[in-house]
């Protein structure tokens, strides 16, 4: 682990994180390829979801190597969510399925069909061929926990619904519809829940985050946000937005708006939807505390944040970024 004799500082104010450049520690010839997902348990051991030989990588806080599984068991990551329980959920978008697994890997319970898409109408990633909303899943992308426990499932980029599960994994409710009306959705990309069991859901292709009550009924909009990859919950009630941008991860069809555009960064907002900092989209996205394409973020219980990107998929493959690229960065919480 490598700290600059001059340290990097991102955010402002009560949310100030200096960055941890060269964090984890993993095996002699292991890569990431590129993180898609990332989650911490109550015991601050980190697990990072990620498209390479080994799937699901553990660290503890310090970003010692702890162990790896998952080996073969998805066809592409996307989505990693701790229970209260401490049981891993894993969404795997091209299989069409949320596996739910013990912290060692052993697999418990599987929510779809794998290899079986919903009928929606979608072709492939496209997200204006959905004709209409379905069941339970057309390419999953994350799962968010209730305070009772129940699980939120967004769906995704061949759906454009919540899905609403019992502790056990009974379907109880679905709601959206494709589009960009009140309470539609172009690829329900993140979620999460708080402690009111309001769901906040990114809607990434409407450029907007969308705020429900765990019955569906929408509460607000909020639209002070470039494309959002993901959302999460503080434990003070703020909410953490990973936004990609218009410079990487842009459909074939896309074009950016016009004027100025923002590039990736990360946001974070009071309860009420009032942006309190951000940070990223100046400069290199591959200096650190900069983003290229940041996917998802969690948290620890001392308020560090730790950011996966999926950086090949969002451009490094057509040479947008080296693949030295940062995959996953640390940011540690300054004491105000």
């Amino acid at each position: 682990m490598t700290n600059s004799p001059n340290p990097i500082i991102v955010g402002a104010g009560h949310y100030r994180y200096q960055v941890q450049v060269g964090w984890e520690q993993l095996p002699t010839g292991w890569s990431f390829v590129e993180v898609a997902g990332v989650a911490t348990d109550s015991a601050d051991r980190v697990y990072v979801f990620n498209r390479g030989m080994h799937p699901v990588i553990v660290f503890d806080r310090d970003g010692r190597f702890i162990a790896s599984w998952g080996e073969g068991l998805f066809q592409r990551p996307h989505g990693i969510a701790i229970g209260p329980d401490d049981a891993v959920y894993c969404t795997d978008d091209l299989g069409h399925v949320v596996h739910k697994f013990t912290i060692e890997g052993k697999l418990l319970e599987t929510l779809g069909t794998p290899g079986k898409a919903s009928e929606t109408g979608a072709v492939g990633f496209d997200y204006r061929t959905v004709r209409q909303a379905g069941p339970p899943f057309n390419l999953p992308t994350n799962v968010a926990f209730a305070p009772d426990g129940s699980l939120f499932i967004s769906d995704g980029y061949g759906n454009a619904r919540v899905h609403h599960f019992s502790v056990g994994g009974k379907l109880l409710a679905s709601w959206g519809a494709p589009g960009e009306g009140p309470g539609q959705f172009n690829v329900p990309h993140g979620i999460a829940v708080d402690r009111q069991s309001r769901v906040y859901v990114a809607d990434r292709e409407n450029s907007r985050v969308q705020i429900f009550t765990r019955d569906g009924e929408l509460l607000g909009i909020w639209t002070d946000v470039a494309r959002p990859m993901q959302v999460f919950v503080g434990p003070e009630g703020q909410v953490f937005v990973a936004e990609v941008g218009w410079r990487a991860g842009r459909f074939p069809w896309q074009t950016p708006p016009p004027g100025e555009v923002p590039a990736a960064r990360v946001s974070i907002f009071d309860s009420e939807g009032q942006l309190l900092v951000r940070w990223g989209g100046e400069g290199d996205p591959c200096a650190p505390g900069e983003f290229f394409a940041p996917h998802d973020l969690a948290m620890d219980s001392r308020g560090d944040l730790y950011v996966g990107e999926v950086v090949m998929s969002a451009g490094g493959k057509r040479g947008e970024v080296p693949a030295s690229c940062h995959a996953l960065q640390k940011f540690v919480r300054v004491d105000a």
